[in-house]
């Protein structure tokens, strides 16, 4: 298992001045840096590859359909749109030499109809990843999709139907990504969520109850560290929270971290936690 952490502690927008981080996150015992994608366009993709690979550093993204974009919509229109941006999410992933791109991938964050997932919703769901087959394979690129919470998405929440919905696809390049944020809510057990998943599993986003440092809260880190163990995970356990920076509003963090815990620290101690999880 590698450890990783996700940009999100510091920016939701990423830029050119953020790759600054790379060096000292290299020397803190990082292998690996999770970018934020809401528009592939938006990002520095030159910038970041050459950054990365002076710093030598896994790049992995972590993308965020807009609202516009919904591969569950029922109008065509929408979700054929919602194909072509993930197309183009996968491209810049690719040119950014990161090989994972993972993510609540089925819909917007906040889409919420009031239904339960019906057939035809599932259907589509299936028909879109399919439909990504072709540019995964040309950019050799894996698709982690990321169940998230009831109040964040009424479709995709449990392993369970992350792992219903991969079988569906029959795509060895998709799979799940657990983040414990959302699975400390919606699992009665992670790591039965995590052995349950098996070699579905590509991706773990490690973030404590409250999203601030890891090992302060209650989620069951050591449990789920032997799970990972159990089913011979090789892949990231990439930390995921959000620090407080008065100067970074469009963070997570500026409106839910603690003060005083800045995203060099929530970094730092979630690192020092599981360092010593894996010792």
């Amino acid at each position: 298992m590698k450890l990783g952490v996700s940009a999100f502690a510091w920016t939701a927008k990423f830029e050119s001045s953020h790759l600054a981080l790379l060096p000292s996150l290299k020397e803190m015992g990082i292998e690996g840096v999770e970018v934020p994608m809401f528009d592939p366009a938006a990002l520095p993709i030159r910038a970041v590859r050459d950054a990365f690979e002076t710093a030598e550093l896994e790049c992995m993204v972590c993308a965020i359909l807009p609202t516009q974009f919904n591969p569950i919509s029922p109008d065509a229109s929408v979700r054929r749109a919602a194909i072509g941006h993930l197309t183009r999410c996968i491209d810049a992933a690719a040119e950014m030499g990161c090989r994972l791109l993972g993510g609540p991938l089925f819909s917007p964050i906040g889409y919420l109809p009031n239904h339960r997932p019906t057939n035809e919703e599932w259907r589509w769901a299936v028909e879109a990843f399919q439909s990504l087959a072709e540019p995964l394979e040309a950019c050799e690129v894996h698709l982690s999709i990321e169940p998230v919470n009831r109040s964040e998405s009424f479709f995709l929440r449990t392993a369970a139907d992350a792992k219903r919905l991969c079988e569906e696809i029959g795509n060895p390049r998709i799979g799940v990504t657990i983040d414990t944020f959302h699975a400390n809510i919606e699992e009665l057990s992670i790591p039965a969520a995590i052995r349950l998943l098996g070699p579905h599993l590509k991706h773990i986003h490690a973030s404590e109850n409250d999203r601030g440092p890891l090992g302060r809260g209650h989620v069951p880190f050591p449990e789920i560290v032997s799970a990972l163990r159990q089913i011979d995970y090789k892949g990231y356990l990439m930390i995921e929270g959000f620090g407080f920076d008065p100067g970074e509003q469009s963070a997570p963090g500026y409106l839910w971290a603690t003060p005083g815990v800045t995203p060099d620290i929530l970094a730092a101690e979630s690192y020092r936690y599981l360092s010593s999880l894996l010792r």
